[in-house]
């Protein structure tokens, strides 16, 4: 027992372990972010990881470990190319990580206001993009009757506010994509998955920090009372495509600190107070 006064003793949080030896996985719009976390991992745990993606310039930063294939995910013959050089370099294929989104501020619009090209533009990346990858992955996976494709989707998949016609019902889709191929290659041996994160500080969610009201209110909406950091989505990605999530498919993983249970009719937590020096 402790008296009120008292800090408690941090407890032991316990650990999890990965061996991913001689696996293969593609992981597109792996060079920053979620992405470039899901990649490090993977190639921390002993997996061949290839990342596909269009920035060439940060590529030059990747660690030797991970190769490096340019992709326009939009081009349906770029992630034919990156699917078939992966296999043929490597001799298959495990994991396919659909990653690679955007999210321009010019989409940050009721879509009356929406012009064709930003709705093209992510479109073209975050849902033709997630099918072109898995059209090219799903062949190479039957023949070797096995292979887990995972959609990083998102919490806007799930619920919606004013002003984000394009993105969130786009990454409904990708979900409802992991689903319905979920269903149609289950008994080819492959499990599809998607995960739905929360805001993640990464370069994506930083420069829409304005349109979301700042830093603090979108960590305030968290009830956890932060957001999360890209390794926490890297580490679910990691448990939900290997063994230990054999019996895990066609469903969507959470990982929102808490934001999804969060109903819009609840008060609000309280915005911490900042103490000054």
């Amino acid at each position: 027992m402790t008296s009120n006064s008292e800090e408690p003793k941090p407890r032991p949080r316990g650990s999890v372990t990965f061996d991913n030896s001689g696996r293969v996985v593609i992981v597109t719009g792996g060079c920053s972010g979620i992405g470039r976390s899901i990649c490090d991992n993977f190639a921390r745990s002993g997996a061949t990881v290839v990342c596909a993606d269009v920035d060439t310039a940060a590529a030059q930063h990747l660690p030797r470990r991970i190769e490096f294939r340019p992709c326009d995910t939009s081009s349906k013959e770029d992630c034919q190319s990156v699917v078939q050089w992966t296999v043929e370099e490597f001799g298959g294929l495990d994991v396919m990580v659909n990653n690679a989104a955007v999210q321009p501020k010019e989409s940050y619009r009721p879509i009356h206001e929406l012009s064709a090209d930003v709705w093209n533009r992510v479109l073209g990346v975050n849902l033709s993009g997630y099918t072109f990858m898995a059209m090219s992955a799903l062949c190479h996976m039957r023949q070797q009757r096995s292979g887990v494709v995972v959609n990083i989707a998102s919490g806007q998949g799930h619920r919606t506010a004013r002003q984000v016609g394009t993105y969130g019902p786009i990454k409904a889709a990708n979900i409802m994509q992991a689903r319905q191929w979920a269903v149609e290659y289950a008994r080819d041996g492959i499990r599809v998955v998607s995960v739905s994160p929360g805001a993640i500080d990464t370069p994506l969610v930083r420069a829409s920090l304005a349109e979301q009201g700042g830093s603090a209110a979108l960590a305030n909406r968290h009830p956890v009372g932060r957001i999360g950091q890209p390794e926490e989505v890297a580490s679910a990605v990691l448990w939900i495509s290997g063994p230990d999530a054999s019996f895990v498919t066609g469903t969507d993983l959470e990982v929102d600190g808490g934001l999804g249970a969060l109903g819009s009719f609840a008060d609000p937590y309280p915005m911490p107070t900042v103490v000054s020096s």
